[in-house]
Order: structure tokens, then C-alpha cells, then sequence
């Protein structure tokens, strides 16, 4: 990470100029805000307080666990095959996580460079630390976002929160949204068993819809398997994603040793920018 290479990407969350580097690890706009830039390599540009809670270092620590296995290396591969032909030079992710998709689907060549963001500093601490071509920035995807108009190519969304708009105004004309959702069979054993939170049956349907004014759905790509999974394994596959935000019901606590089986499924589409939001 270089302040040069971070600033490229950014604009002020105040007044939305573009932000340069003003000093040692400080970036700054030509009315004179001024933002700290971590010792560790990124950038917090939240405004105010969030309504949601990023993933904590707990979460973040089972994710990497689960991952490791490798039970998504097929959805990794998935995503990757949508990306590539796009050869994008500037690949934002938002919702980053611990970077398991987006190191895959960074191209390789020091002229493509990323950038991670996510609500979390310890998630996007995380996904600066595993490639040196990623830079890192702590936003809010429900604000507008400290990031440059048609500064990207290609924005990659998994299992995240979207802004079409704000999407629409940082993607270049004619750039790719990849994003991915679960199927409805998802994790349907967990759920069935307790141990996993309920999810919108039409979760693929209201994407489209809700992203049609500004994007027009180009490709749909589908992944279901049924996995066996250890014990260790389920455990870390409930740690990691938003079952671990809620309590467990009154009454006997289920088990992660009742599961073994788990079917994992992923819908993957990939939108191209309109040139203009349609009414």
C-alpha cells in the first residue's frame, strides 16, 4: 500500500473532492478535511454512526477456519470465471471479509490493483494483509461512498449489503456488478435443526428487482452440493455469518453434532451498468 495508490480511489466523505496524501499516513481535500490512514494500511472514512455491526474478529477467525477446508472453492472458482474476461484494472469488493474472494479474483499483473471495504477495520485489516495489490477503506455502504466516480471497473458483492446508486455512480460506463446470494436451499439442514437463521425465500428475485433501474442482469451461474462436514466444521460455518448475531431459542440448545450433512448454494450474477438509471 502506498498513500498514492489509496488516495486514487478515494474522495472526501464530506464534501466529496477528491482526497490526496497531505502528509506522513494522512490523506486530505482541497477545503482542508483530513483522515488519518491506519499504520497497518487503510483508511476509516465512516461519517457517523452505522446502523449495523461489522463482523467481529471471532466471526472473522471462524470464516477463515471454514474457508480453509475448502468446501468454496467452487464458488471462489465461480466468481473468479465471471471476472477475469472483464480484465478489470480497478476491482472494488464491498464486504470484503477476510479477502477469500477477492484475492481469487484479482488478475494478475502489478496494473490491477483492489480495493477491500467493509464495515469491519478487523476485516479489512484482514484482506489488506493477504495480497499487497489490495488497498483497504472502512465505509458504510448505506452512506454515499468515499469513492471516486467511475473509478472502478468491476465491483464484487458476496453475501453483502448493496447500494445500487452509489454502485451505479463508482462503476465506469459499462463496468460489471458481480453479486452473489444464497439459494434457498442454503444451509437448509442448519435451519431445520435450529441452528442457523432464517433467510427471504425470494432473496434472487428482489436482487433483480432491486437493482434493475440502475443494471441489467447479463449472466446467472448456479452452485448447490450437499457437503459432509466434521463438527468443527458446522460449528465454524455458524460462527462465521449472521447466525452468530442472534441467541439461541429458549429451551435445549441444539447441536452443531447433529448435522453432518449440509447442502451449501449459491446463485452468482453478474449486472452490467446502464448508462443511465431507467424510471
Amino acid at each position: 500500500m502506498s498513500l498514492q495508490t489509496l488516495s486514487e480511489w478515494l474522495r472526501c466523505p464530506n464534501c466529496f473532492l477528491p482526497l490526496t496524501p497531505t502528509g506522513t499516513l494522512r490523506l486530505g481535500c482541497s477545503t482542508g478535511h483530513s483522515f488519518d490512514v491506519n499504520k497497518r494500511g487503510f483508511i476509516n472514512l465512516l461519517t457517523g454512526a452505522p446502523k449495523f455491526i461489522g463482523d467481529s474478529a471471532a466471526m472473522l477467525d471462524a470464516r477463515d477456519a471454514f474457508l480453509a477446508a475448502g468446501w468454496y472453492e467452487p464458488l471462489q472458482a465461480a466468481i473468479r470465471a465471471v471476472i477475469v474476461p472483464e480484465h478489470p484494472l480497478r476491482l472494488l469488493d464491498v464486504g470484503c471479509g477476510t479477502g477469500y474472494y477477492l484475492r481469487a479474483a484479482l488478475p494478475a499483473g502489478a496494473a490491477a490493483l483492489a480495493l477491500g471495504m467493509d464495515l469491519s477495520p478487523a476485516a479489512v485489516s484482514r484482506t489488506i494483509r493477504s495480497h499487497d495489490r489490495i488497498d483497504g477503506l472502512v465505509a458504510d455502504v448505506w452512506s454515499p461512498l468515499p469513492v471516486q466516480d467511475a473509478a472502478v471497473d468491476v465491483i464484487l458483492n458476496v453475501f453483502a449489503p448493496r447500494n445500487a446508486a452509489e454502485f451505479h455512480r463508482v462503476l465506469r460506463p459499462g463496468g460489471l456488478l458481480v453479486v452473489v446470494v444464497p439459494r434457498p436451499t442454503h444451509l437448509q439442514e442448519l435451519r431445520r435443526a435450529g441452528l442457523a437463521v432464517e433467510m427471504q425465500a425470494d432473496k434472487a428475485a428482489h436482487l433483480e428487482a432491486s437493482l434493475a433501474a440502475w443494471f441489467a442482469l447479463e449472466s446467472a451461474n448456479h452452485l448447490e452440493k450437499t457437503v459432509p462436514l466434521s463438527i468443527s466444521e458446522v460449528a465454524s460455518l455458524i460462527g462465521m455469518g449472521p447466525s452468530s448475531h442472534h441467541s439461541a431459542p429458549e429451551g435445549p440448545r441444539p447441536s452443531a453434532a447433529s448435522v453432518q450433512d449440509v447442502t451449501i448454494a449459491f446463485d452468482i450474477f453478474g449486472f452490467r451498468r446502464r448508462a443511465a438509471a431507467v424510471s
